[in-house]
């Protein structure tokens, strides 16, 4: 007999400054809710490319029981205000409303995915809140002032092929650093949303903390790369019970119409249902 699909759901949610664009994807009628899931996008035209396994994702999940909430923070997608009114505070807002909405809903283990750059605003909201939280995060960027500078560089690649003067990311820094806005591949980037990404990292989770981080390789018997294996220790030694695993398949944050990845679906799936049991509420 075949299962019956998960619901989905558009909507806007309300939220500071405007409206907030939302999709909520529901197990099957008749299945039981085991847990709830909001997921954070990554930064700028990563959002873009990665929306289609966002989807796959997000219907597998909620195939397998969780509630899933996909929102475009402020000034992305189609939620209101322009990219370059975005502040990292209001997209940190908007990430906690829509946990504190999943969690009027669906009281039970709540989980925090983040995608790239996702993964720096879910660990800022967990260590905001100040108590343990359940953390999925794909290939996460571990620092987002390193995230911000290789952004940069696609001005400094766009200025060499048009022939124009290299501003360099240093004077972009400089520019941000004093309180002005700059243009970088389509995207105007403020200085309080530049100011507040080069200060994210994913370090001082609240002990008890459940991180689940999932990375790209060639084959799932790689070991996770020495950047990641460090933060892994990091997350330990605070008092978080962390693992990381490499997933076999494409870099689908970089290329739109990327080849699927069915082994993140997988890999995320398992460990979800697999962990639910002894993670925290």
């Amino acid at each position: 007999m075949t299962q019956p699909d998960a619901s989905l759901q558009a909507f806007f949610m309300d939220g500071a400054r405007g409206q907030r664009f939302c999709l909520l994807h529901t197990p099957p009628p008749g299945q039981s809710v085991r847990g709830h899931v909001v997921y954070v996008h990554p930064f700028a035209e990563e959002m873009n490319a990665s929306r289609r396994m966002a989807a796959l994702q997000a219907r597998a999940l909620a195939q397998a029981g969780f509630a899933v909430l996909q929102m475009d923070v402020m000034g992305c997608g189609d939620s209101s205000g322009h990219f370059e009114e975005a502040t990292w505070d209001r997209w940190l807002d908007d990430v906690t409303l829509a946990q504190q909405w999943m969690q009027a809903r669906w009281p039970q283990p709540a989980w925090l995915w983040g995608l790239r750059a996702g993964g720096l605003l879910a660990a800022q909201v967990s260590r905001r809140e100040g108590r343990p939280t359940n953390l999925l995060l794909w290939q996460p960027v571990s620092s987002g002032k390193q995230h911000l500078n290789q952004f940069l560089r696609l001005q400094m690649a766009g200025d060499i092929a048009r022939g124009e003067p290299n501003r360099g990311t240093s004077r972009l820094m400089h520019l941000l650093e004093q309180g002005e806005s700059v243009e970088v591949a389509g995207y105007s980037i403020s200085a309080a949303l530049a100011q507040g990404m080069a200060q994210a990292d994913l370090d001082a989770l609240p002990a008890g903390t459940q991180v689940v981080s999932l990375e790209l390789g060639n084959t799932e018997t790689d070991p996770v790369s020495p950047a990641l294996a460090a933060q892994l220790q990091r997350w330990q030694t605070a008092g978080c019970s962390a693992q990381a695993n490499v997933v076999a398949g494409s870099a689908f944050w970089q290329v739109q119409e990327c080849p699927d990845s069915p082994n993140w679906l997988t890999a995320s799936t398992n460990a979800l249902t697999g962990i639910r049991s002894e993670g925290v509420t």
